[in-house]
């Protein structure tokens, strides 16, 4: 059980790229969640994984003397799920939700940030170490990502840059 939670039902295990693949398969899942309940359950959600997973992580990095393992991707999908809850939040006045369009800019935004790791995203991985560090990487890289890319979809919105691509 320990092992399908933290690689994300074996997301994690791809071959090439594990952390994108999970971010994906985070992202999609999330998707589908934001197109039948509020984004306010998406946020709820994603802190009651987080809470979680980092006891978890802590469990499974004691028990196998390493840290940040790469087939560990359920931080990749806290950190998508928190990118697309702020970029959501921003257009919850129009009372749009995320297209396609939309969840492949903050995916990239979100893998940018993820990968490059800038400022603090940086700092919180190098510095802090446990189940703590492993995620709280990945939260700092969302809320930079969801606030990217609500900006830049924004900005694609105003001027009619792409149009009515919400499948």
């Amino acid at each position: 059980m320990q092992k399908i939670f933290l690689t994300f039902f074996y997301s994690g295990l791809f071959p090439k790229a594990p952390g994108t693949a999970g971010t994906i398969a985070g992202a999609i899942l999330g998707w589908l969640i934001l197109k039948i309940l509020p984004v306010s359950t998406l946020f709820l959600l994603t802190i009651l994984v987080s809470v979680i997973a980092i006891g978890v992580i802590n469990s499974y990095e004691t028990a196998s003397s390493t840290h940040d393992n790469s087939q560990i991707v359920i931080d990749e999908v806290i950190g998508v799920w928190l990118a697309m809850c702020i970029s959501a939040d921003f257009l919850a006045p129009t009372g749009s939700q995320i297209g396609i369009v939309q969840l492949f800019i903050i995916i990239i935004f979100f893998r940018l940030f993820d990968i490059a790791k800038p400022s603090v995203v940086g700092y919180i991985d190098h510095k802090i170490k446990g189940g703590l560090g492993v995620v709280g990487d990945d939260v700092a890289a969302g809320i930079f990502a969801g606030i990217v890319s609500a900006a830049l979809w924004n900005l694609i919105r105003q001027f009619d840059i792409v149009q009515s691509y919400n499948f």
